[in-house]
């Protein structure tokens, strides 16, 4: 009996501050003057997006190496002030992606698999969203995904979870892949170059 009542105490202390937080936010967000962020393409940015991020693929026998780029066409942010747009095409800033948001996103992947160079790629397109855990994403946010996958031909849906340090620049991410024989599983040290 004391142990049901202490998992809800425990779920009262964590969500009461979160939500007390958040309304004070959002009433310092409305005496503040907003101004779009001045973030758009330019060259240093396009060079920084062909980093790949690593990663590393399960195989029957051991863990593969392979390499991940993301491109973001669409996001829409519910995390920043309520005066700014929430939109987003293709180049993010951090706070918006971070502290709440919702993605379109496409990644091609080099993956270590294969005999031949182009039978090497995988392509994934899906929808992401992104949850702030402390100071408004910040400092540390999550993510879950779904996605649909092609390699070589072979179609199949995927599951992602991540979890993002210092504005987003630095993530971890799971993805597993059922239908992926003897592949299931891959993992990624996301590096974001905003």
């Amino acid at each position: 009996m004391i142990y049901k009542y202490s998992k809800i105490l425990l779920v009262l202390i964590f969500t009461c501050p979160v939500l007390l937080t958040s309304n004070a936010m959002d009433v310092s967000d409305s005496n503040q003057v907003a101004t779009e962020p001045n973030i758009h393409f330019n060259w240093m940015w396009g060079v920084a997006q062909f980093i790949p991020s690593p990663e590393w693929i399960t195989t029957s026998s051991k863990a593969k190496f392979g390499m991940r780029w993301q491109v973001t066409p669409l996001l829409h942010s519910f995390g920043i002030n309520k005066k700014l747009s929430p939109w987003r095409y293709f180049v993010t800033d951090p706070l918006a992606r971070q502290s709440g948001s919702a993605e379109v996103f496409f990644t091609p992947e080099y993956l270590n698999i294969g005999n031949k160079l182009k039978d090497k790629w995988l392509f994934r397109g899906g929808l992401r969203f992104y949850i702030p855990l402390w100071q408004r994403g910040e400092y540390a946010s999550i993510s879950f995904a779904t996605s649909y996958y092609n390699f070589n031909g072979n179609n199949g849906i995927s599951y992602e979870a991540g979890i993002y340090l210092f504005a987003g620049v630095l993530g971890f991410q799971t993805t597993y892949s059922p239908n992926f024989t003897n592949s299931e599983w891959i993992f990624t040290i996301r590096l974001r170059y905003f």
